[in-house]
């Protein structure tokens, strides 16, 4: 495969479960596409608003046995190859995405929806899990809308969301990767950190309630907090975009970073799924 993204997670279920929810066409609806018809070995499809480029299914399966799933998958008019291995491991399984024709720079300038492909399985992946932990789905990305909005209750106090949300420590154990903050007006959000050479901008903030950041060209985020029954609502929303090119793939990875959120706050001995990211250019996240 070229261009090979390859992205590691621990799923905490048996592999004859995680084999059973990317196989079923009942449980692929639940946490992955609107639609999904399979009849293995010879059907693998999904589909739906969900999808990308999913107003019919693009999708041809080229080899399934016990522990791979491996179909190509057309694109922007390219067959690109996805492929799920599992690889069980004291009760747990760590599952293995490879998929081709991931380049970072049509993620970053949203010049095809290829670039979705590493934050749409990350989501994908992100609500698996929780599928598979019997907890609440994280809102799926509609390519067919620009309206970029969620909600997600926490069991957790608004305070302990809060401080997990702009303290750089802790939001960069969750989200999994280095990110700078200051929590003020005017102050930095850095992916990468402060050393990272570039930052957004924090534009609002109501202490313990709401931060917005503009990100430029794909926008403003927004975090908006509330008690809820001793929980917290996390309201999030992505604003301030060109309509015409809707930053997809940033917001599919924003939403897939909250699952970790919840997780560290719901799991006493928490540990994040992911176990490594590996970009084309041999970039190695973990």
């Amino acid at each position: 495969m070229s261009d090979l993204l390859t992205v590691r997670a621990r799923l905490a279920a048996p592999a004859e479960a995680v084999r059973r929810a990317l196989t079923d066409p009942a449980e692929l609806r639940v946490w992955l596409a609107e639609h999904a018809e399979v009849e293995l070995p010879e059907r693998y499809a999904f589909w739906g608003r969900f999808t990308p480029e999913g107003d019919a299914p693009h999708q041809r399966l080229l080899h399934v046995d016990a522990h791979i799933l491996r179909f190509a998958w057309l694109l922007d008019g390219v067959e690109t190859t996805t492929e799920f291995e599992l690889t069980p491991e004291d009760g747990t399984t760590v599952l293995t995405l490879r998929q081709s024709h991931f380049d970072f720079a049509e993620a970053m300038s949203g010049s095809s929806i290829r670039g979705v492909l590493q934050t749409f399985w990350a989501l994908g992946i992100a609500n698996l899990a929780a599928h598979l932990e019997g907890r609440p789905l994280l809102p799926r990305t509609d390519f067919t809308s620009a309206d970029l909005r969620g909600e997600l209750t926490i069991a957790a106090p608004v305070d302990r969301v809060w401080e997990s949300l702009t303290d750089s420590a802790q939001a960069s154990a969750w989200f999994g990767y280095p990110i700078g903050i200051e929590p003020w007006v005017g102050g930095r959000y850095a992916m990468g950190g402060f050393e990272s050479g570039h930052a957004a901008k924090v534009v609002d903030l109501e202490p313990g309630r709401k931060m917005s950041v503009d990100w430029g060209p794909v926008g403003v985020s927004t975090w908006e907090l509330a008690e809820s029954g001793g929980k917290t609502k996390l309201t999030f929303v992505q604003s301030g975009f060109d309509e015409g090119n809707p930053p997809y793939g940033a917001w599919s990875g924003s939403v897939a970073g909250l699952a970790e959120l919840r997780r560290y706050h719901e799991m006493a001995d928490w540990q994040p799924i992911w176990l490594s990211v590996e970009m084309p250019t041999g970039t190695s996240v973990s």
